[in-house]
């Protein structure tokens, strides 16, 4: 059975980074990998995606020009590198996981695998 598990949360300061890791049970071949996000009291929201096959990516618009997704196929594990994080960056990042190799950021029911999540939380 595909699994995904985050690995990489912590605490951080404002404007520092950090780097998630989502390591995969299989094969990232036919599968596209998105990063959503849930702090307390809010919508859970798509941070970033990657359709592993052909490299393109998608980000969600508050975390363009800060965030970069990558992925690492002989490793099976995609990559969300985070810098100059904020205080609104706080929260519990899902790594999720669809075999249609669609990024659709807009709609987590699209995504069929998820991780336990790994917390962030920007502090100073």
């Amino acid at each position: 059975q595909f699994k995904v598990v985050e690995s990489g949360g912590g605490l951080v300061q404002p404007e520092g980074s950090l780097r998630l890791s989502c390591s995969a049970s299989g094969s990232l071949d036919n599968y596209a990998i998105a990063w959503f996000r849930q702090a307390p009291g809010k919508k859970r929201e798509g941070v970033s995606c990657i359709v592993s096959r052909d490299g393109s990516t998608d980000y969600g618009d508050s975390v363009k020009g800060r965030f970069t997704i990558s992925r690492d196929n002989a490793k099976n594990t995609v990559y969300l590198q985070m810098t100059n994080l904020k205080h609104e960056d706080t929260g519990v990042y899902y790594c999720a996981a669809n075999n249609f190799r669609l990024c659709v950021l807009q709609d987590a029911q699209v995504f069929d695998w998820w991780g336990q999540g790994t917390q962030v939380t920007v502090s100073s």
